[in-house]
């Protein structure tokens, strides 16, 4: 006997669905609540700390049961996906109004780490991304990808020591979810050592997926190298054409559509930035504490002065991916100077920063489909800025800001079309009208007057309906089971006229409908339905509209967030008293009176003993830091990276001069528990020039120049 032919026929749906779906927790749509059974039940009551009950399933024992109130869902959701759950969202695809029997549902998105795209679920100034990897043999082809921005990065690994290199790319991008192939996840030792560093879900996702077919990604991406030149042999990288491939086929997958704002492929060499292996990146505290993973005391909360969140993001960006391209970090260091030097360039621009949102990731929800009309009123108001902060950067001299002036688009025709036609303040809701502006569309203008005029039509009609019939005390009134009616007491229905419908009888009075006020009725009550189906229609034309140009707005918001980053490091040079470096290719280092950013930071102007550095690639290679413990040797070889890691990234940095020979490595080893933050006031309160941290000499720390 069939076991399934056993449930309830709506509960025979939902297994159905659920296994579809088995490494999901189910949220299934029932009315007004999502609907979770059986283990995910029992899951979700626990993870949620909702009530768990039951429901009667055609079984013998009820089957356990929770669930949560629509509206709320996505407050439920993101705590089960921060706790490395996935979530299956199973709508009801008809109108359960105008459906006989079981309402036809079905998953519309799956919800991963890797693929939320909810603001409320995200950190503004973080990317949150989605990494496949694809092991053949001893090497690996690696993908990245931010569902909400857009971004693609792809890069092949091979090299002699190649497990190490993936996790320095992890640690490089710090995903929320890895999807790997069947080779990779049968890899005990190394799916260990991933979960052992990297708090990440992994999902293995079958092997088909992971396929060489390059003519699949030139049909639909514009596959560019790290300069954005475009690539003409990606056939050469079939590491990376798998996990391009499967990672598409993965977002698609869980999104259930294409992903339109995704249009660009970044393929890079591992090898064309800094490397930074974990320990580096975890030692110096780039963008989080070893403590507890906060902002506050890394070099990322000192540098930090963007104004937008795109801006925040692209810094951490630089932050993790320093350069060794001497005419790339020139470039930028020319531009932080003439930012820097020119206060009134540099007041203006932040002015008009601070009034931009977050263009990269409105156009990413246009593109998406999830924009609402108050999306679309802060994307206005972004785009509202640009135009004076092109003609602000009209004077400005230096190849990088001329760069930025000469290709910001201005997208004055995506401003007028949603100035146009968006109403200044409208609902969070897009389906219940009140969106669209008069004038933007006559029908819809029709209609809007029916719904607000009416009110003033049944007036008028009641006081002509009495003007007509004499009847002193005739009343028009509505309810919602009748509709309209003329209401007329038994003490005047001697004078009620032949064109009068009787409608309903009262005790003491008559209900009538007539030919003009049912055509009023039908009008009004027509008018309000149609109108809010009529403003939906044109509210999604718009965001398809504004879709189509979502390559047009990823280009301004690069440039906007590269510009925010440009003016962050010239007003941290400008409050911190910071130096330009000298980047070149000489194989020195030359820091005169140097300071730990950080330390510096937080002890205040002066609280810091300056101190030198010299180093070359000939008698200088070594230092020997002796000292006792608490002397100053992790802050003094922390500084020293981390100056290093500044000039190559583009910032100004805490000395009074520097030469910085490009370097290709930094590795750096401290204590476990070496928490330079919290030991500051303990170590450096003295301002007596008493701390050891100027004594330098050898560590095992430092560099690989080029």
């Amino acid at each position: 006997m069939n076991k399934m032919a056993e449930y309830s026929p709506m509960m025979q749906k939902y297994l159905e669905t659920k296994e579809q779906y088995k490494d999901c927790i189910l949220f299934y749509r029932l009315g007004d609540f999502y609907e979770m059974f059986f283990d995910d039940a029992i899951t979700a009551s626990r993870e949620l700390e909702i009530t768990l009950t039951g429901k009667d399933c055609g079984q013998d024992e009820r089957a356990p049961m929770a669930g949560v109130p629509h509206h709320a869902a996505e407050m439920y959701i993101s705590k089960l996906i921060a706790k490395g759950y996935k979530v299956a969202i199973c709508e009801q695809l008809e109108d359960p109004k105008e459906t006989k029997g079981i309402v036809k549902r079905g998953v519309i998105r799956v919800v991963t780490p890797g693929t939320v795209v909810e603001s409320n679920m995200l950190e503004e100034r973080k990317n949150n991304y989605i990494m496949s990897i694809f092991k053949s043999g001893i090497y690996f082809g690696i993908s990245v990808c931010d569902i909400t921005t857009g971004e693609f990065y792809s890069a092949e690994i091979k090299d002699n020591n190649n497990f190490p290199l993936v996790l320095d790319e992890i640690a490089r991008y710090t995903p929320s979810e890895l999807v790997v192939n069947s080779m990779m996840a049968d890899c005990t030792e190394e799916i260990s050592k991933i979960k052992e560093r990297f708090t990440t879900y992994i999902t293995r996702l079958n092997d088909k997926f992971f396929e060489v077919n390059v003519e699949k990604i030139k049909n639909r991406f514009n596959v560019l190298d790290n300069r954005q030149n475009k690539i003409e042999n990606l056939e050469d990288k079939n590491l990376a054409i798998a996990s391009i491939n499967a990672l598409i086929e993965y977002i698609e997958q869980t999104q259930m559509t294409t992903m339109e704002h995704i249009n660009k492929i970044t393929v890079y060499n591992i090898s064309k930035y800094m490397s930074l292996d974990i320990n580096a990146r975890r030692n110096l505290e780039i963008t989080e504490k070893m403590r507890d993973k906060s902002k506050k005391g890394t070099l990322l909360w000192v540098l930090d002065k963007t104004s937008t969140s795109m801006g925040g993001r692209h810094l951490r960006r630089w932050l993790n991916d320093p350069l060794i391209d001497t005419v790339e970090i020139n470039r930028r260091l020319d531009s932080v100077k003439e930012l820097k030097e020119n206060i009134i360039l540099r007041g203006d621009v932040v002015e008009n920063l601070k009034k931009v949102y977050d263009i990269e990731r409105l156009a990413g929800k246009m593109a998406y489909g999830n924009a609402n009309a108050r999306d679309m009123i802060t994307l206005k108001n972004s785009l509202q800025k640009l135009p004076g902060l092109k003609e602000i950067l009209s004077t400005c001299k230096t190849e990088m800001l001329k760069n930025i002036y000469e290709n910001m688009d201005e997208l004055k025709d995506i401003y007028e079309l949603i100035d146009k036609a968006i109403v200044e303040d409208p609902p969070m809701t897009v389906k219940d009208g009140g969106i669209i502006k008069l004038g933007f569309d006559p029908e819809i203008d029709t209609l809007k007057t029916a719904t607000t005029e009416g009110k003033n039509w049944i007036i008028k009609l009641e006081a002509e309906e009495r003007e007509k019939t004499g009847i002193k005390n005739l009343k028009v009134g509505f309810n919602k089971v009748f509709g309209y009616f003329i209401e007329v007491t038994k003490s005047g229905l001697n004078q009620v006229p032949d064109r009068y419908i009787r409608k309903q009888t009262l005790t003491n009075a008559e209900r009538f409908i007539t030919e003009d006020l049912k055509n009023l009725e039908n009008q009004i009550l027509g008018a309000e339905e149609k109108v809010v189906n009529l403003e939906y229609n044109a509210f999604t034309a718009i965001r398809e509209e504004i879709a189509k140009n979502i390559i047009r707005l990823q280009k301004t918001s690069m440039l906007v967030s590269t510009l925010d980053v440009l003016t962050s490091f010239a007003q941290v040079a400008e409050d911190l008293n910071y130096c330009m470096p000298e980047v070149d290719n000489s194989g020195v280092i030359d820091i005169r009176n140097g300071r730990h950013p950080v330390i510096e930071k937080m002890l205040g102007a002066g609280g810091f003993v300056e101190n030198d550095t010299y180093l070359d690639k000939r008698d200088n290679r070594l230092s020997i830091i002796t000292g006792p413990n608490m002397a100053g040797k992790s802050t003094y070889m922390r500084q020293v990276a981390l100056i290093t890691l500044m000039a190559q990234v583009g910032s100004f940095v805490p000395a009074e001069s520097a030469k910085i020979g490009v370097v290709d490595k930094i590795f750096t080893r401290v204590g476990a528990s070496d928490d330079l933050a919290m030991r500051t006031k303990y170590i450096y309160g003295r301002n007596d020039g008493s701390s050891n941290n100027s004594k330098r000499s050898n560590c095992k720390q430092f560099s690989n120049f080029r």
